[in-house]
């Protein structure tokens, strides 16, 4: 972006506490400027404010389809749901890259996604799309993660892995090289995978351990 261009008005999906902290995060970010929040599940609030900004109904968002982007800053690997919806509507979704986060040149990333505080991500890996990379997590090289994963603080996950679409990891969790993670899954918080997971399981522990299986993410 232009140095002299004006950032673009950004609206974040999503009106509960974690947004605050999103955008929070995300001010760094000086090609865009937070302009307000999206609310899909209680009509009543829109109207209000939170954090000192608006918030705006979802299905009132095509008013600004000319002049805003949009990111959903939900952990929830449901948040397909809200972002279809949005994105039906013709909303143009940005990709956050936090100034302290490390991406290499040489690895891709797909629209709505975002990287956060002191992320590192190495070479030659690929990340999908609304995909959300907590504070401080660690992606190694020749690694995958499918659309609609979210990676916990602090999590490391080595070279050569492959995560399957609407996983989440939880906080401080593990995945050693060349790991394949299904789809649908939880990964508990502080556990070190070091086994293939098939889809929509359930695993804790050190090393992770099947609990539950037939889940649908978290």
């Amino acid at each position: 972006m232009n140095a002299s261009a004006q950032p673009i008005p950004l609206l974040i999906l999503g009106a509960r506490p974690y947004s605050l902290a999103f955008a929070d995060a995300f001010a760094d970010v000086t090609s865009y400027q937070i302009a307000g929040y999206v609310e899909n599940m209680e009509r009543e609030r829109a109207g209000s404010e939170h954090g000192g900004l608006p918030v705006h109904w979802f299905e009132d968002l095509p008013q600004f389809k000319d002049t805003h982007h949009v990111i959903c800053s939900l952990g929830t690997t449901f948040r397909n749901r809200f972002v279809e919806a949005v994105k039906a509507m013709g909303m143009i979704f940005a990709t956050l890259v936090h100034p302290t986060a490390t991406i290499s040149r040489n690895s891709t990333f797909g629209e709505g996604t975002s990287f956060n505080i002191g992320d590192i991500v190495a070479g030659f890996t690929t990340i999908g799309q609304h995909v959300q990379i907590n504070r401080g997590a660690t992606i190694g090289h020749h690694t995958i993660i499918e659309d609609y994963v979210t990676v916990g603080p602090g999590v490391n996950i080595a070279g050569n892995c492959r995560v399957g679409a609407h996983t989440y990891i939880g906080i401080g969790a593990n995945v050693v090289d060349g790991i394949t993670i299904g789809r649908h899954c939880v990964i508990g918080a502080g556990a070190v995978v070091t086994k293939d997971l098939p889809d929509r399981v359930l695993a804790v522990g050190v090393p992770a351990k099947i609990v539950k299986e037939g889940i649908d993410g978290k």
